[in-house]
């Protein structure tokens, strides 16, 4: 009765703020500010169905006044309890809870206004705190202090980190810093095991989230605006942020280390709640969201060179082997977890934020080197590759998706940039995930190969824009394929014979781009790695005409018709390439048709299909398996023009990919936060929300 007589009293507290009444609240009454913080709303569900969106708004367009006291009023009380001693009384706790969840209520809407999106860095929010405690106050804008308070309620014992035992801390290397012993969980920089309390990590959760929602200002900046700094990520990872690292580590430890499985028994997520799943997850997207802040640029400052974000530079010196071991380890664990096989149906608990791990795994790679070498020096690399596979096949066709698919080809077109990748390809294929392949038997390279031409021949219109991307990652990896099998040989043959039609050529000014990858995937294996690979020098004896016919290639485009396609017949590649304004001409063919590299495959065809066919004849052969075991034996030694140079195409990013990117990556944090809706009932402008 108690509570629903506090959620009343919280209720007509928000109607007499927002001047239903036409009541003036005075900034000094503390006894009605109070009521928002110090009544028994105990979640922040009760705070977002208490506050309606159509209470904010008319509180910042008709009470201005007060929606700046409230919002002042908040973040003050959050920075004297904080204040109030190492430790905070269970009554603080709850006043602390409370402002967070109203401030994560409210600042959506500040950013969703022009007028308002200034107003906690701006002269306003610093005149009001001097009016309200006297001149010499307003030292800093109201969002230092707010995000400074935050950091600190992160690591205050008794609240978001165990009170501090009688260990000592084990130091990270070359790093300085106040709080390492505070770090959250065992792991980088840590060797401490702790047991932590479920209240603990919601109280770590709640502040998480509003640390988020002080960052997506981006959300409400149109893509094209998307240089203008946002200050909000600037402040908290430059080195004014004191838990800067101890952060960073216990951002990265608390996903590393957990467990979905706990101690393995089937159905034990039925019986038993996980009070650390959802820590996970919003560390995973407030981590995602830092390391992305301004990329690891540093800024040259008097002959030296300082971090612009501390987050990515402490990431960068990351350099210890058992470190780089605990973070694999633990990212390999968790994105193999919807993989995992058991007689039991659903008897396993699955985790949804295989998307963050991806990106927070990508940027370990991007920004710590040793990391992607260390990644590739085993074979360890393709525990990961087999779930990038796994959700690329997956999500092909849903639209919904589009992201995903381009994060998880751009992880392999970075991880294809080194030698060791196409390497450790080579290790043969033995562990068998449900995927919507072709039955084989194989290596993992041939395992990549089948999925991207999967997600070229039979994936959504939209992913388009990767193709040149995924041709390009079996290019890197080509020069070093051994034992393809005759599956994927096959499949990469039929797309050469798709793209190589003329009238597929012709369609778009850069489908012959796709030729050339083809091509040069061809020569790097023909140069290469000859010996071993019988099975797609048959399957090029075979599709001989294909190269025949490139070579005839006629000058003339208007000479070439569409192709009759029988009723039912799936074009994809028809649908997906074709361009009705795009003219080409003579001079365009011309252009690239004399430098499609044929030289090496041609002579091939010329020593080996004179030899094939003779032994056919000779020996009565009709079974492909004889001719693949005479190629097997055969040699091209001294007969093939002299190899070309491997040529390694790295990822580059761009401004186009990181604004790309960048949409994506709060667009995904907008997806995974519905419950409460923090962003749901306002207006972003980064990307387009349809709402059902």
């Amino acid at each position: 009765m108690g509570g629903t007589e506090s959620k009343l009293g919280f209720r007509r507290a928000i109607v007499n703020l927002t001047g239903r009444t036409n009541q003036t609240i005075d900034t000094s009454d503390d006894a009605f500010w109070d009521q928002f913080w110090s009544g028994t709303v105990n979640n922040i569900s009760d705070i977002f169905a208490l506050v309606t969106a159509e209470d904010i708004h008319t509180l910042r367009e008709e009470s201005p006044a007060n929606f700046m006291t409230l919002i002042y009023k908040a973040v003050e009380k959050l920075d004297s309890s904080v204040i109030a001693g190492p430790s905070m009384s269970i009554s603080e706790q709850t006043i602390v809870l409370n402002c967070v969840r109203l401030l994560t209520r409210l600042i959506p809407f500040v950013f969703e206004s022009e007028e308002w999106r200034s107003f906690f860095w701006s002269k306003n929010s610093m005149d009001l705190e001097e009016s309200l405690h006297g001149e010499g106050c307003g030292n800093a804008p109201l969002a230092q202090i707010l995000l400074k308070k935050l950091s600190d309620l992160l690591f205050c014992p008794d609240f978001t980190i165990v009170a501090p035992a009688a260990v000592g801390p084990d130091t990270l290397e070359d790093f300085s810093i106040e709080s390492i012993q505070h770090i959250w969980e065992k792991g980088v920089g840590f060797a401490y095991s702790r047991k932590t309390p479920p209240h603990i990590d919601s109280n770590r959760t709640e502040i998480l989230k509003l640390l988020l929602t002080c960052f997506s200002e981006t959300m409400y900046s149109a893509p094209s605006d998307s240089s203008q700094p946002n200050l909000w990520l600037s402040y908290f990872t430059s080195n004014e942020n004191k838990h800067a690292l101890p952060l960073f580590t216990s951002l990265l430890n608390v996903i590393c280390a957990y467990d979905p499985q706990g101690y393995g028994l089937p159905y034990q997520h039925v019986m038993f709640s996980d009070h650390r799943e959802q820590l996970v997850e919003v560390s995973a997207q407030v981590l995602m969201v830092i390391l992305d802040h301004e990329s690891a640029s540093m800024q040259h400052m008097e002959e030296k060179c300082v971090p612009t974000n501390y987050f990515t530079y402490f990431l960068s010196r990351l350099h210890r082997e058992e470190d780089f071991q605990f973070v694999l380890a633990g990212l390999i664990k968790l994105l193999n977890n919807p993989l995992l096989q058991t007689y039991l149906p659903n008897s396993c608990k699955k985790i949804g934020f295989h998307e963050e791990l991806l990106v927070v795994f990508w940027k370990m790679c991007d920004y710590n080197k040793k990391f992607l070498f260390y990644v590739l020096k085993t074979s360890d690399v393709l525990d990961v590759l087999v779930p990038i596979l796994y959700y690329l096949t997956e999500s092909r066709n849903d639209p919904g998706k589009v992201g995903l698919m381009h994060v998880g080809v751009f992880i392999l077109l970075l991880l294809s940039g080194e030698r060791n990748f196409g390497v450790r390809l080579n290790k043969l294929y033995l562990t068998r995930v449900p995927m919507d392949l072709p039955i084989f038997t194989g290596n993992h390279a041939d395992l990549l190969i089948l999925v991207f031409h999967k997600i070229i021949t039979c994936g959504h219109h939209r992913l388009q824009p990767l193709f040149d991307c995924i041709l390009t990652i079996i290019v890197n990896i080509s020069p070093y394929l051994k034992q393809m099998c005759m599956v994927s040989a096959s499949k990469l043959m039929h797309l050469l014979e798709a793209f190589s039609t003329p009238w597929f050529l012709f369609a778009n000014h850069t489908n012959y781009h796709l030729v050339f990858f083809l091509l040069e995937i061809f020569n790097n294996i023909i140069q290469y790695q000859f010996d071993g690979n019988a099975h797609l020098m048959y399957s090029i004896i075979r599709k001989r005409h294909v190269f025949h016919q490139l070579s005839n290639l006629p000058e003339d485009p208007t000479t070439v018709s569409k192709p009759h396609k029988k009723r039912g017949e799936q074009d994809n590649e028809e649908q997906l390439f074709s361009n009705e304004e795009w003219v080409p001409t003579r001079e365009w063919v011309a252009s690239w048709r004399k430098k499609l590299p044929l030289q090496t495959i041609m002579r091939l065809l010329q020593v080996l299909v004179p030899q094939v066919e003779k032994i056919c004849i000779d020996k009565n052969l009709t079974d492909e398996s004889e001719i693949i075991t005479f190629l097997q034996n055969g040699t091209l030694v001294g007969l093939l023009p002299v190899p070309h140079p491997i040529l390694m195409r790295k990822y580059q990013p761009n401004s186009a990919t990181s604004v790309w990117f960048r949409r994506y990556m709060w667009g995904l944090v907008f997806l995974r936060n519905t419950a409460p809706p923090i962003w749901c009932e306002t207006s972003i402008k980064l990307f387009e929300v349809q709402k059902m």
